[in-house]
């Protein structure tokens, strides 16, 4: 197998391994706030948006060790020790009390701060500047496959149900433990790349990346910053109003499965089509960026009009309350796509643009990346508490417009530097 092979056998390994893993984890995380609810009823007392918003406080925290962790037990390893936590988390919900929840809250805060830092590391050394836009296309088209397979299984596993029993939390939690296990193991498939033509190590590079560094580390962090808020909605926040909207009658849970099936479609399209179109992409990646906040944008928009205000807030028996318009499913899955192709322009671009301006040491860029997204995460998962629906659109909306300008300032600074290093080599 040449080296090129190689290291794109492990990017199609790295994105299956991840593809099985959040296959279970965002799935876990799709139903877990409608599970705790209809678990609320007994002596479990808990809330998913806070769980979640631990996750990612610890998550912040965590990252400022995890360079040094990567780069003392390896991008593999880490994968896998970080994996065998997310296992951990998902197996909570079998038997789950208030303690080991929040307990499994805090270790897969700092678990994904390991696994994403050595995503990040794993992606960079198998890549170069030709190919960083490709492999970050086929990654994040297979990581999102993990939207459509577990969230088709809830789909039909709760069809017509409004109560989720014993019996239906816990089949569904041992299936997405299992299914977790297999894509940690995968990891160990992952083949060391050769030294050579790694992205970043041609010669003329170090003084460009500096450069390059030094004027985009605080515009990137709003740019990130924005889109995190964005990712928290969809991934958390938007299922949980759907599943409790009652006009949507016996259908209303297992819509939630739908609704990620169509969130997956679209971050799978998204990211096939960008890997494609990365190779001949002379525009760079602004207009791609540009797509994505226009069809967030959209997607707000018909939330706004379709779903009741008081929709993540409302109590385990539903919402009554009307939207300003006719609550149509059609409309709610329609936006649950795009809310996906949305979030497919916004990540294969950030992981583009960090693999290429911080070729040279990847780890604490990716952790700093993540460091920044946690946080921002974590602060949204906390005010989904509180915030009706049209308030929380608002700050994505606002958040949404700084952040893609913000993406546009680390863009052109970046292709400045190209061109002008272009131009000197050519002299």
């Amino acid at each position: 197998m040449s080296p090129e092979s190689k290291k794109l056998f492990n990017i199609i390994i790295l994105g299956i391994a991840f593809m099985f893993m959040f296959t279970a984890f965002q799935t876990c995380g799709n139903v877990a706030q409608t599970v705790i609810r209809s678990l609320n009823s007994t002596d479990f007392h808990g809330s998913g948006y806070t769980s979640m918003a631990i996750i990612y406080g610890v998550f912040s925290a965590s990252n400022l060790i995890t360079p040094s962790v990567v780069a003392i037990v390896g991008p593999q390893l880490s994968m896998f020790a970080s994996g065998l936590f997310y296992s951990m988390y998902i197996a909570v919900f079998i038997q789950p009390f208030p303690w080991s929840f929040y307990t499994a809250s805090v270790f897969i805060g700092i678990a994904a701060a390991v696994l994403w830092t050595a995503q990040g590391n794993c992606l960079t050394i198998n890549s170069d500047e030709h190919t960083i836009g490709r492999n970050s296309g086929i990654f994040w088209a297979l990581l999102q496959s993990s939207l459509f397979f577990g969230n088709l299984y809830i789909y039909f596993a709760w069809q017509g149900k409004t109560h989720i029993s014993e019996s239906d939390r816990r089949t569904v939690f041992i299936a997405l433990t299992v299914i977790s296990l297999v894509g940690t193991v995968l990891f160990f498939l992952i083949r060391q790349p050769e030294s050579e033509n790694v992205l970043g190590e041609d010669e003329s590079s170090d003084e460009q990346d500096l450069e390059v560094n030094e004027s985009a580390q605080n515009t990137m962090a709003k740019a990130v910053d924005a889109f995190s808020l964005e990712l928290t909605f969809f991934s958390g926040v938007y299922g949980t109003c759907i599943g409790a909207v009652n006009k949507f009658g016996t259908e209303e849970k297992s819509l939630i499965g739908l609704s990620g099936i169509f969130i997956g479609i679209g971050e799978i399209l998204g990211g096939s089509l960008f890997g494609l179109l990365s190779k001949n992409n002379r525009f760079g990646r602004n207009p791609v960026v540009l797509l994505g906040i226009v069809v967030h944008f959209i997607a707000f928009y018909l939330i706004f009009l379709n779903m009741p205000g008081d929709a993540p807030l409302a109590p385990v028996e539903g919402t009554d309350s009307t939207a300003y318009i006719r609550s149509s499913k059609e409309v709610a899955i329609f936006c649950s796509f795009l809310l996906g192709l949305g979030d497919s322009c916004f990540n294969t671009q950030l992981l583009s643009i960090l693999g290429f301006l911080y070729s040279e040491d990847s780890a604490p860029a990716f952790a700093i990346f993540k460091f920044v997204q946690s946080i921002c995460a974590a602060v949204a998962f906390f005010y989904s508490n509180y915030l009706l629906l049209h308030w929380q659109l608002l700050v994505m909306v606002i958040f949404g417009f700084f952040g893609t300008i913000s993406f546009f300032s680390v863009e052109w600074d970046a292709a400045a530097i190209v061109a002008r290093g272009s131009d000197y080599r050519s002299i």
